[in-house]
């Protein structure tokens, strides 16, 4: 069996040089940023006053500067950490503000637009000759039924028809208190 000198088989799967030194040079930098993490940091320090010379020690103020840089390290770390937990409290707040002020929509009626991709019987968006994908866009008019959230975000639940429909709230065009 002939193989290019160019290439590089991993688990039956020939890649070309390039795309194997691109592929394992994301790899390495992925795992390396995960893995240095301030348990790695304290392990350095750890394993460095294990191995010096204890004919020639480390200056105490190298030492002090680097447990600084650890307790620096560690307490931007928890910053990190309660930043998260703050914007993860204001997204909350912010869906259910959004939430109420939907509800007061209940029982009017809006008009809305989706636009769906068109796709071939096995499933596949059917693309045009550039390459994009069609899609139609369809106008309803319903009454709000209800608010319902699907993954954190808030739809509209409108009935139009005898439908029953998930509206995003980007495709609402008009609310009215009547019919439109």
């Amino acid at each position: 069996m002939a193989t290019d000198l160019n290439t590089v088989t991993v688990g039956g799967v020939t890649y070309s040089k390039a795309d194997y030194d691109a592929m394992q040079a994301s790899k390495t930098t992925t795992s390396a940023n995960d893995s240095l993490d301030k348990d790695a940091f304290l392990q350095l320090l750890v394993t460095q006053m294990q191995y010096q010379d204890p004919l020639d020690p480390q200056d105490n103020s190298e030492y002090v500067a680097q447990l600084a840089q650890f307790s620096s390290l560690e307490q931007m770390t928890n910053v990190y950490k309660s930043v998260d937990e703050v914007s993860k409290l204001v997204s909350n707040i912010d869906t259910s503000v959004l939430v109420g002020q939907l509800s007061s929509m209940i029982g009017k009626d809006i008009a809305w637009t989706q636009e769906t991709t068109q796709v071939d019987a096995s499933g596949k968006a059917i693309l045009d000759a550039n390459g994009n994908p069609v899609t139609t866009k369809t106008d309803y008019v319903g009454t709000v039924k209800g608010i319902n959230i699907v993954d954190g975000s808030p739809k509209i639940v409108a009935e139009s028809n005898g439908q029953t429909y998930q509206v995003e709230i980007g495709e609402v065009r008009q609310v009215a208190d009547s019919v439109l």
